[in-house]
């Protein structure tokens, strides 16, 4: 995931610790009050600046972020990031991140598969499900390797991730801390992750000139800015590190839609322009 790629969900939660742990009956409570969009956007890439040794002469690229479901039926998502990365010394170099997951309205279960390639030729795949069990979450992995793993139940999935977010916006508060697991890279990392969350930007404040314009609902919607950083949770307990290997900032509609990316992948920033989006429809919940 961290290969160039936003966090698949629309990733894309505790710098040490996470809140209260997440159970059946909170998800389904969150559920009733925070009904996530299913939608298609496309966002296209550019390289907004450089820092450090890793400087970039160019970077263009597109996401395809595909999301339905329901709080009944579980929410599907299909995700691509292709990236085209110029480093100014005769080379370029093409990464595309291939990505489907499924998570439960319960935040119970989790099905994720996902291959990155360079150059077209496959660098990495990951195939697998987590499944919330009294006392834990138990994962079980498929690709590369199977391996069956034990992780805490205070960990979050991502669609329960962004489910917190909002509510913790519409509560007022500013920071949200929480351990995240989404079955990126090996299958095997967990992501402590910090979320900072800005003043809410009423409807008509700020009109975007993006593809949510060409949307009257979002016109009557609020959102806020929101920077989530994540961090390896292993590097972290081991050496006390401190710094996020990632991070990303955007405006999250109270849908759950997003708009304005902004990826910081350490040594270079890409800008994400939505240009264009499509509402589904969701099956109401019998």
């Amino acid at each position: 995931m961290k290969t160039f790629a936003a966090p698949a969900s629309l990733i894309l939660a505790a710098v040490w610790a996470a809140l209260a742990q997440p159970n059946v009956a909170f998800a389904q409570a969150q559920a009733g009050v925070t009904a996530l969009a299913a939608h298609r956007a496309v966002y296209d890439l550019k390289l907004a600046s450089t820092r450090g040794k890793r400087a970039m002469s160019a970077v263009r690229g597109r996401i395809l972020y595909d999301f339905t479901g329901s709080a009944c039926e579980g929410y599907a998502l299909q995700f691509r990031q292709v990236s085209e990365i110029d480093s100014g010394e005769g080379k370029v170099v093409v990464t595309d991140l291939r990505s489907t997951s499924w998570e439960d309205g319960a935040a119970k279960r989790l099905r994720f598969h996902s291959q990155n390639f360079f150059d077209e030729n496959l660098r990495d795949a990951v195939d697998g499900q987590a499944e919330r069990e009294k006392g834990g979450i138990a994962v079980s992995l498929t690709t590369p390797s199977d391996k069956k793993l034990d992780l805490k139940s205070d960990l979050v999935f991502p669609t329960e991730h962004v489910r917190r977010i909002i509510a913790a916006a519409r509560e007022g508060k500013t920071l949200l801390q929480l351990a995240v697991y989404d079955g990126s890279d090996t299958g095997e990392k967990t992501y402590d992750t910090l979320t900072v969350i800005g003043r809410v930007i009423e409807p008509g404040e700020q009109p975007p000139a993006d593809a949510t314009a060409s949307q009257p609902a979002f016109a009557k919607m609020k959102r806020w800015p929101v920077t989530i950083s994540y961090f390896d949770h292993s590097v972290a307990q081991d050496a006390g590190e401190q710094t996020p290997i990632y991070a990303i900032t955007f405006e999250l509609y109270e849908n759950g839609v997003s708009r304005g990316l902004m990826l910081d992948y350490g040594d270079f920033v890409l800008s994400g322009n939505m240009t264009s989006i499509e509402m589904k429809d969701t099956k109401p919940c019998k």
